[in-house]
């Protein structure tokens, strides 16, 4: 059994939209997938007609934008009442965030000399919940200011260059409160990933465990196999469940294919267990 616990449709910053995104998986000879886009449940349903007519397994998912001592750490989580008020609420701060952002980036970009408008940037974001740095990348790439988002992040968009802007993301602690309230599976996403190991310790997972916690996503392509045989030793001496997943974007981002990484069928039976 092949399974996918972290992927992207265009309902956030994917470029397949729900149905394509369970389309693609079962082409690839996925078993289960789970969607689980940024902030947003908003793709469950399109993606729940395509999973029934294909035979793919859909799990209900999403990536919250979560921050700890300034630092971004992402949180997946599963299977979860997407109507709780207080959840949704957070929520809806997060997306918000995103798209109050969207003007003083874009004026940003503009007194560099770029002539990029927010009409640019909905194009691309389309259907998708709010608008975030990959669609003002993917309007840079119509643009011909760049050629793919990683040029347009590393020159412009990500901490530290010019056009970056902080926004509001969820207290780590808080959002696992928030989703095991809500009835849901919380797994911290890529923990040593994009500096997130400066504040995702040992430790850190053990008081997150305490509120909750179910696991750790440890096969990630922005883990080498050393970080990967470490969190693997983490969450044995934890007892937290070890899940593993592609990150897929489609064509928004490079090397991540649909089940490039899989989590084990015992893993996902541990994950979903009441």
């Amino acid at each position: 059994m092949r399974i996918d616990l972290h992927t992207h449709s265009n309902r956030s910053d994917g470029t397949d939209t729900p149905t394509e995104l369970v389309e693609n998986a079962a082409a690839r000879g996925l078993d289960v997938l789970a969607i689980t886009d940024h902030d947003s449940t908003v793709g469950w349903d399109e993606a729940d007609e395509a999973a029934s007519r294909v035979g793919v397994r859909l799990l209900h998912g999403i990536e919250i934008s979560t921050e700890l001592d300034g630092q971004s750490v992402h949180l997946l989580g599963y299977e979860f009442d997407p109507a709780d008020a207080d959840l949704l609420a957070e929520l809806q701060r997060v997306l918000d965030g995103r798209d109050n952002r969207l003007p003083r980036v874009l004026s940003r970009l503009q007194g560099l000399g770029i002539d990029i408008t927010e009409a640019d940037v909905e194009r691309w974001s389309g259907n998708a919940a709010a608008s975030g740095r990959p669609h003002v990348a993917d309007a840079l790439i119509e643009l011909g200011v760049v050629v793919d988002r990683t040029e347009a992040f590393d020159r412009y968009l990500k901490p530290g260059r010019p056009a970056y802007v902080d926004r509001y993301a969820a207290p780590l602690r808080d959002a696992v409160r928030l989703l095991v309230a809500a009835g849901g599976r919380a797994v911290v996403a890529h923990p040593w990933s994009r500096g997130s190991d400066r504040v995702v310790t040992a430790e850190l997972l053990a008081e997150l465990q305490g509120l909750g916690l179910r696991g750790i996503e440890v096969d990630h392509n922005d883990h080498d196999a050393a970080a990967r045989a470490a969190l693997r030793g983490i969450a044995a001496d934890l007892d937290l469940v070890v899940t593993g997943s592609s990150d897929y974007h489609g064509t928004g981002k490079t090397d991540f294919d649909l089940g490039c990484n899989t989590t084990a069928p015992e893993q996902l039976e541990r994950l979903l267990a009441p």
